[in-house]
């Protein structure tokens, strides 16, 4: 493994944790439209940013991200006031004239700058270590280089690593400050908003401060994973964790830990050796199947654990139903006949089949005694367990 695999496999993991951690809380706001929202609409804010500055490197850039990001969420909050339209109509119409007028910017009058829209949807990760952070010098590349898988040599000064992966190193710790900070209300303000405000907080202020992060974060991972793969990081990862746990503090870890098993293993699913293809869409891949793999085998909410639960659920049922018709039944002068297993068939409107299996499940369970002549007798508990049933009607 060559140090360019190294530096791009770091600078994928801490892009998609830091992608990740803003996400748990639009996942969790029902919110996840508006990353995808903010994504690509903050593409406007750093054209008008570029306009001014006439630099890339720019932070101004950011800044321009952040403020088209929050005027994303207020054109969308206000035409959702006005009831006229629902919230994911109001995106779908925000987000695309926003983005279409960022696309026209740069083709009409950014031809001659290194601002592709191609590489903002999809983001070139591979080449990331080749835009280096140097002291007192400047980096060089070149060709053989990169056929080599060497990263660039620096003329003087001292090398630091690789741009990417400080500029998203720092968003990784601000969207984590922000969240250790201000856990408890953001915690608060998510699950129930309402109270938050009446116990004095501010929930407006936490959701455009949410909306601020996810910018950044946005538009910090353009040059790496594009517009397309960060609402795949923001989203489908704590999607994930939401399948596995119901407490906020592990889903946020989950997140990350996903998050950051998808930029390894995407990277290494798209190398040559393997499949040679675009390292963003073999991220969003990994993220797709494994969010697959959980909503199938997930402990409590996969698909396969709640058709095990529903059919617990019938047996038991069927169950209650067979305590009950012999508690009915119990004493009586009809007994004898009544609860016979034979006659279940009748009175329950059961196939014979799936009375004797209910039958012995009763029997497993201590419910019921089978005795000779396939008389059936309740015991004890299972005479409780009609009773309270009885009484819950």
């Amino acid at each position: 493994m060559s140090l360019l695999d190294l530096e791009v496999q770091a600078i994928l993991v801490v892009t998609a944790s830091a992608c990740a951690l803003p996400g748990v809380f639009l996942v969790l706001r029902r919110l996840a439209l508006m990353s995808d929202a903010i994504s690509h609409s903050i593409l406007f804010g750093i054209v008008l940013a570029f306009f001014i500055t006439r630099d890339l490197s720019s932070p101004l850039l950011i800044g321009g991200a952040a403020l088209a990001g929050i005027v994303t969420v207020l054109l969308v909050e206000g035409l959702h006031r006005t009831r006229l339209v629902k919230e994911d109509a109001a995106i779908g119409l925000v987000f695309p004239v926003l983005f279409c007028i960022g696309v026209l910017l740069i083709s009409g009058f950014l031809r001659g700058v290194h601002l592709d829209e191609n590489c903002v949807l999809l983001g070139k990760p591979e080449f990331a270590p080749f835009n280096r952070l140097v002291i007192g010098g400047e980096a060089t590349a070149s060709a053989e280089h990169a056929d080599h898988g060497h990263v660039m040599p620096t003329r003087g000064g001292i090398d630091l690593g690789p741009k990417s992966l400080w500029v998203m190193g720092i968003i990784l710790i601000i969207n984590l400050t922000f969240i250790l900070l201000f856990y408890k209300e953001l915690k608060l303000a998510t699950f129930d908003a309402s109270l938050a405000a009446a116990l004095g907080f501010a929930p407006w202020l936490l959701h455009y401060g949410l909306m601020v992060l996810v910018s950044i974060t946005a538009v910090g991972a353009f040059e790496t994973v594009g517009s397309i793969l960060v609402v795949a990081l923001m989203i489908v990862p704590p999607a994930t964790a939401y399948l596995l746990t119901d407490r906020l503090a592990w889903m946020i870890g989950f997140s990350a830990l996903l998050a950051a098993l998808c930029g390894v293993l995407g990277y290494w699913l798209a190398h040559p050796r393997m499949l040679d293809t675009c390292i963003s869409g073999s991220m969003a891949t990994v993220a797709g199947a494994m969010f697959s793999l959980v909503l199938l085998f997930a402990p409590q909410r996969g698909v396969l654990a709640v058709l095990r639960r529903r059919q617990q659920q019938r047996w038991d049922f069927a169950q209650l139903m067979l305590a009950i018709h012999l508690f009915n039944h119990e004493k009586t002068a009809d007994a004898e006949r009544e609860n016979r297993i034979d006659h279940l068939q009748e009175h329950l409107n059961w196939d014979p089949r799936f009375a004797r299996r209910v039958v012995r499940r009763a029997e497993r369970r201590g419910l019921i005694r089978l005795e000779e002549e396939g008389m059936l007798r309740l015991t004890t508990p299972g005479r409780a367990a009609a009773e309270q049933a009885l009484q819950l009607q």
